[in-house]
């Protein structure tokens, strides 16, 4: 195949002029939606530049909304909205009999749907409610809805201080709410080597520069972190304290201190994601009690209630709240209150805690037969976690077995989206053990993981 070279215009720095001609190639129709960009040494050598202008070039194009890079892969240009490439996105359809461990989702049960019916309902039957539900309400939500939202989350031992709160449309929200208000375009972010897909993409979207920090079995290296500062700290930390996505790793108390005391030693502020809900008894102390006046704190209903009812909670420094109610209003004015009003009487129903309850023990048992039937290859998850990591035998890729096992009907989840900055992903799979329809769909799943892990790779070559 002949590598594209592109035509420089003239004038200006040299890597601006080639991430021109990547623009113009795509408008013209010479770079199709899809098409891989040549690897940046060979386009150097070809254009008698240095790799430095390449890596410059390709950024600005990338930062122009012309290509997306692939850590592992190389640089793509971009696809036409609407026909995104596949990398991790919520509510895709699922082919009939595939078993999906691809997606950190709760574990189905008829009590959701009839939660949900309930509390519709009894708001059906409140003329009050209904004519609520209809008019405009205060940007961080009704006083009265918060209050009822903060009594939840202290129920499950989460922060409770509905002065601090503002109702977000999920957890997605919140992330994209906090980066709003604390970051300008160019910014440093920083975060786990290996985190949650959502805050990359919201990142990148707002023009943030990444900064990966490495990890190891006990999650962030702290450490690695102060060296990183003393060079450059960043404007905002991200961090899944509790349980990282998608190792499942989590901090020790000391290194939540050490960690809250270089955030104060370089002004950094924390986003402190607590979507992934584990059981109180398995959480270490959140840092928005460690450190209130520099950590926003992340909650919402999907792992708990449901993901269809897009509610969640940001708890801040009082002082962010006007800031916060300016950005939501600027994007969507508030949250439905149709939908917050759901959630609070769904939270409110005494069905709610069975369900919960029943989910904790559920997820329990499947975390036991995952990790006796996958026990050969060294599984790795923690308690109450819904998440198996799963290191690959040497010799083993995970996009090999990912596609194996998609053949055979179980979908599951490589690292390659949860990676921060550009070091080559590890070989390992994500299992979630929660979207599964019952137990007897996982066993089936372990099973044809364990047969494709019990077999010779399959073969790389392709046909040319």
């Amino acid at each position: 195949m002949t590598i594209w070279t592109p035509e420089l215009p003239e004038g200006g720095p040299r890597y601006r002029r080639i991430a021109e001609a990547i623009a113009k190639a795509v408008e013209s129709g010479d770079l199709a939606p899809g098409d891989k960009l040549p690897p940046q040494r060979r386009l150097a050598d070809r254009l008698g530049v240095t790799i430095g202008t390449i890596t410059r070039a390709y950024a600005t194009a990338h930062h122009q909304g012309w290509v997306d890079s692939r850590v592992g892969s190389g640089t793509y240009v971009r696809q036409a909205i609407g026909e995104a490439p596949t990398s991790f996105r919520a509510g895709q359809p699922i082919d009939q009999g595939m078993i999906d461990m691809g997606m950190s989702l709760p574990p189905p049960h008829p009590l959701r749907a009839k939660g949900l019916q309930n509390a519709l309902e009894s708001i059906t039957a409140s003329p009050q409610s209904l004519q609520a539900a209809t008019e405009y309400q205060p940007e961080a939500g009704d006083e009265i809805q918060r209050a009822r939202i903060a009594a939840w989350q202290s129920s499950l031992g989460l922060p409770d201080d509905p002065s601090r709160m503002v109702i977000t449309q999920g957890g997605q929200h919140g992330i994209q709410l906090a980066l709003q208000v604390l970051c300008q375009p160019g910014d440093l972010v920083a975060g786990d080597a290996l985190t949650y897909p959502g805050f990359i993409s919201a990142a990148q979207q707002a023009h943030l520069r990444p900064l990966a920090v490495p990890m190891d079995a006990y999650g962030m290296e702290v450490d690695a972190l102060a060296r990183l500062c003393a060079r450059q700290p960043p404007r905002v930390l991200y961090t899944t304290p509790d349980l990282n996505n998608p190792t499942g790793a989590q901090l020790d108390e000391a290194r939540r201190e050490r960690l809250v005391d270089l955030a104060s030693e370089h002004d950094i502020w924390l986003i402190e994601d607590a979507v992934q809900y584990l059981p109180e008894a398995e959480r270490g102390t959140p840092l928005v009690a460690l450190a209130p006046e520099r950590t926003l704190h992340i909650f919402s209903t999907s792992k708990v209630l449901a993901g269809g009812l897009r509610i969640g909670s940001l708890t801040v420094p009082a002082h962010l709240l006007e800031r916060l109610g300016t950005a939501i209003r600027t994007q969507s004015w508030m949250v439905a209150p149709l939908m917050v009003e759901t959630a609070c009487r769904w939270m409110e129903n005494p069905e709610s805690q069975e369900l919960l309850h029943w989910q904790i023990d559920e997820l329990a048992a499947r975390r036991t037969l995952a990790l006796a039937r996958l026990s050969d290859y060294g599984p790795m998850s923690r308690e109450g976690s819904s998440i198996v990591w799963l290191p690959l035998p040497t010799g083993r890729r995970s996009s090999e077995l990912q596609t194996l096992l998609a053949r055979r009907g179980v979908k599951v989840s490589t690292p390659e989206p949860f990676c921060m900055g550009s070091e080559p992903a590890p070989q390992a799979l994500r299992l979630c053990l929660g979207p599964p329809e019952n137990r007897a769909s996982l066993e089936k799943a372990l099973s044809l993981i364990n047969e494709a892990l019990s077999e010779a790779p399959s073969s790389p070559w392709q046909t040319l």
